[in-house]
C-alpha cells in the first residue's frame, strides 16, 4: 500500500481557536497548530509570543478558556487525566525534569516502580530500564546517578521516559540552549533516527538556523496569535524573522573593522593547561571584547570556567591588572573584579526560590548592610538600578525569579554579574533560549561597559554573539589555532571552528 501524503494524513496534534488568559494577561487569542504525524514541526516566535502557554495547554496543564485540542484525530483527555496525557504528549524543558540524586533507572520508572506485594523489585526495574534505553539507542547506564549526565543524556533519558508512556509526540523546549555545536548535531541526528520511528516532535528554538536545518514546517507566534505555518523549505530567512518580529529583518549584516584595542593589557593568561587544553596563552587589553570560539571538547568554556574560579588548572598562570588570578575560588575571583554569566542559568545563574532583588544583588550582598545584615531598604534600591539600566520586565524586586521570561531572567543573570563592577566580564553563551530583542539588549551592554573601560570575554557556539567582538580565537582540540580580528566573514570563521582551511 502506497504511503498516504501527509497533505491528506490525519494530523497527530490538532489545536484550533485556543485561547487563555490569566487577570488581565491574554497569553493566547484564537490560536491553532497543526502538526502532522512523523515530522518535526518548529514553532518560533519572541519571548511573550505565547509559545509556554501553548505548550502548557498542549500537555494538560492549563485547561484553554476557548479552543480544542485533538490528538490523532481524538479530543484530548480530560482535565486531571495525568496517564491519558502521558500516554499522548510529553516535553522536554529546557530545565530539566531529572532529579539528579536518583539513579537513571529511578528516573525512568519514578512512581510506577516494578514491585511485587508492595516491595521494589531494584534488579528487574535496572533490567527493564536497560531495555527501555536500548529500545530507543540511549547510551547510558540505568544504574548511574543522573546527576552525573551530561545535559544532552538528560535529554535523551527524558525522552526515553516519554516514549514508555506510549507518547509519540514530544515537545522538546530550547533543547540545544546548552549544547555545543557536536552535540546539537547529535541530537538532530537522533531526533532523524526517531521520525524513522514513528516519533513526531514540537520544536521550539529561538536559533533559526536549527529549525531550516532539523525542522519541515515551521508555526509562527506573534503577541499571543497565530501569524503563519509554513513548510520550512519555502520561507526565506528574512521573512520568518519579519513573521516573528513584525519588523523587516537584515540578516545579512556583518561587523565592520575596527581599529585593534592598543590600551594596557588586563587580562594575561600563560601557558594555561588543563586536561581540557592546552598550553593557552592570550592576553585582553582594557576595554578590549574578545570572543572565543570552538567546536565540541576545544576546551573553550573549560578554559572560561578556569578564569572565573570555577575549575584549578593544572599549570601556567593568569593576572588581572598583575596581580595572580585566583583560580578554584569564585568569591575570590568576583573580589578580584572577575564578573561571570555561566553556561547554564537554570543550574547555575539563579536561585528559582528567590526574588528578582535577591537574584540581582546576590554578589553584593555584603554591601548591603553593616555586620553581614542586608539592609532590604539598600536591597531594593540595588535591585532597583539593576533593573532599570537592563530594562528587565517584572512586577518589581520582590517578583520571583522564576515568574519572568526567559530572556528577563538572563539579563537577571547579567545584572548579578555586573553588580561586583568587574574589570573582566566573562559571558558563556550570554543569549542561550532568549529571543531576539532580549538578545539585541543583552549584547547591547557589552558594547556599553567597553566604553567605561571594562574588559569582555564571550564564549559561544553563536556567530551573532561574537559580531561584538574586537577579536575572535578559535579554539580547537585545546589550542589556539587562529586569530579572527573584526569584520570576519562566517566562512573563515566556520571554517577555522572545523578545522578546514578557508
Amino acid at each position: 500500500m502506497a504511503p498516504v501524503p501527509l497533505a491528506e494524513a490525519v494530523p497527530l496534534v490538532e489545536a484550533t481557536g485556543v485561547s487563555k488568559r490569566f487577570g488581565s494577561t491574554v497569553a493566547l487569542a484564537d490560536a491553532r497548530l497543526t502538526v502532522l504525524p512523523g515530522e518535526s514541526h518548529a514553532l518560533v516566535g519572541r519571548n511573550g509570543a505565547g509559545k509556554s502557554t501553548l505548550v502548557n495547554v498542549l500537555t494538560g496543564i492549563f485547561p484553554p478558556d476557548t479552543g480544542e485540542v485533538w490528538f490523532d484525530g481524538e479530543p484530548a483527555p480530560k482535565a486531571g487525566d495525568r496517564d491519558g496525557w502521558r500516554a499522548k504528549v510529553a516535553c522536554v524543558y529546557q530545565k530539566s525534569t531529572i532529579i539528579p540524586e536518583l539513579t537513571v533507572a529511578e528516573n525512568l520508572f519514578i512512581n510506577r516502580q516494578p514491585a511485587t506485594r508492595g516491595v521494589i523489585g531494584w534488579k528487574r526495574m535496572r533490567r527493564e530500564a536497560a531495555e527501555l534505553l536500548s529500545t530507543w539507542d540511549v547510551q547510558v547506564d540505568p544504574s548511574v546517578a543522573a546527576g552525573e549526565l551530561n545535559v544532552q543524556d538528560r535529554q535523551f533519558v527524558e525522552i526515553a521516559r516519554a516514549l514508555s508512556f506510549g507518547a509519540r509526540f514530544i515537545i522538546l523546549d530550547e533543547p540545544t540552549a546548552q549544547l555545543d555545536n557536536a552535540e546539537i548535531e547529535r541530537l538532530f541526528t537522533r531526533m532523524r533516527s526517531l521520525q524513522d520511528s514513528g516519533v513526531t516532535f514540537l520544536f521550539i528554538s529561538h536559533h533559526l538556523q536549527e529549525v531550516y536545518e532539523v525542522c519541515q514546517t515551521v508555526t509562527v507566534f506573534r503577541d499571543a496569535r497565530w501569524i503563519a505555518t509554513e513548510p520550512v523549505a519555502d520561507l526565506p530567512r528574512g521573512a520568518l524573522v519579519e513573521a516573528m518580529t513584525g519588523e523587516a529583518a537584515d540578516l545579512g549584516r556583518t561587523t565592520g573593522h575596527r581599529e585593534p584595542v592598543t590600551a594596557d593589557v588586563r587580562l594575561a593568561v600563560t601557558g594555561l593547561s588543563d586536561g581540557a587544553y592546552e598550553d593557552v596563552s592570550l592576553d585582553v587589553r582594557r576595554g578590549e571584547v574578545v570572543g572565543l570560539a570552538g567546536s565540541s571538547a576545544s576546551g573553550k568554556i573549560e578554559l572560561a570556567e578556569a578564569l572565573v574560579g570555577l575549575r584549578r588548572p593544572g599549570g601556567g598562570t593568569a593576572t588581572l591588572d598583575g596581580r595572580p588570578v585566583p583560580f578554584g575560588d569564585v568569591r575570590k575571583a568576583m573580589s578580584a573584579g572577575i564578573g561571570f554569566v555561566p553556561r547554564d542559568r537554570h543550574g547555575q545563574g539563579l536561585v528559582a526560590g528567590l526574588s528578582v532583588g535577591e537574584n540581582a544583588t546576590m554578589t553584593i550582598a555584603d554591601r548591603l548592610g553593616p555586620f553581614g545584615i542586608i539592609s532590604p531598604r539598600r536591597l531594593r534600591e540595588a535591585a532597583r538600578t539593576s533593573i532599570k539600566g537592563l530594562d528587565i520586565k517584572t512586577q518589581g524586586p520582590e517578583q520571583p525569579v522564576n515568574g519572568l521570561s526567559g530572556g528577563n531572567q538572563q539579563k537577571v543573570v547579567m545584572a548579578r554579574a555586573l553588580a561586583v563592577e568587574p574589570r573582566l566580564l566573562v559571558l558563556i553563551n550570554p543569549t542561550a533560549g532568549v529571543d531576539v530583542k532580549s538578545k539585541e539588549a543583552l549584547l547591547a551592554v557589552v558594547d556599553e561597559i567597553r566604553q567605561g573601560g571594562t574588559s569582555v570575554i564571550i564564549i559561544s557556539d553563536e556567530l551573532d554573539d561574537l559580531r561584538p567582538c574586537d577579536r575572535v580565537l578559535v579554539f580547537f582540540h585545546g589550542r589556539i589555532t587562529a586569530e579572527h580580528a573584526a569584520g570576519w566573514n562566517d566562512h573563515d570563521l566556520v571554517a577555522s571552528i572545523e578545522g578546514v582551511s578557508s
